[in-house]
């Protein structure tokens, strides 16, 4: 009797590891195998724009229209950005890499920057593909860091650049055919 193939899948892993604080750093890169693209996120301070480069961005909901970011509670930048009722969530396009880096790295790289400002008075980006000027909607708690929800108040797209995008630690473009885009 001949029994017939079949098409079965088997998983095959090249490492399994329970998440706990000693491999954080395993956490992390299986986290970062996730594409997603990148943001600076602009708030307004007495002493000048706030930016912080963010990759924890998610859409909520179209009606009403609401958004997610994370912030690290340990991060430079908290006090700021935990406190901010507008801000603005620029969606970067790949002619920014090196802003998407020096705004990483440099609390202060946009605090003596000419920029424009939001509606809501909150400093801006020119030329990223998208930019969402929010309210803060709520904030949760999540564990080392504070899931923000943001009401879209104003969108602006820029049709004619190309997104960034961040994977395994890299930053570079989606391949797609502007042709395609619906």
């Amino acid at each position: 009797m001949t029994i017939p193939a079949t098409n079965v899948a088997v998983e095959v892993a090249s490492e399994s590891f329970v998440p706990d604080f000693t491999n954080q750093r395993l956490l992390r890169n299986a986290l970062g195998c996730y594409g997603t693209g990148v943001t600076i996120v602009t708030a307004a301070t007495e002493s000048g724009p706030a930016a912080i480069t963010v990759n924890s961005f998610a859409s909520v909901s179209l009606t009403p229209p609401l958004v997610l970011w994370s912030l690290d509670r340990h991060g430079s930048r908290f006090e700021t950005f935990s406190q901010a009722e507008h801000y603005s969530i620029h969606v970067l396009n790949t002619d920014q890499q090196s802003l998407c880096m020096e705004v990483a790295r440099d609390p202060q790289r946009l605090a003596h920057a000419t920029l424009a400002t939001s509606p809501y008075g909150v400093p801006v980006l020119d030329e990223c593909a998208v930019r969402l000027d929010c309210s803060r909607e709520a904030v949760h708690e999540a564990g080392d860091h504070l899931i923000i929800v943001g009401r879209v108040l104003l969108a602006t797209q820029y049709d004619h650049v190309q997104p960034l995008a961040f994977c395994r630690g890299k930053t570079g473009t989606f391949a797609f055919d502007q042709s395609d885009a619906a």
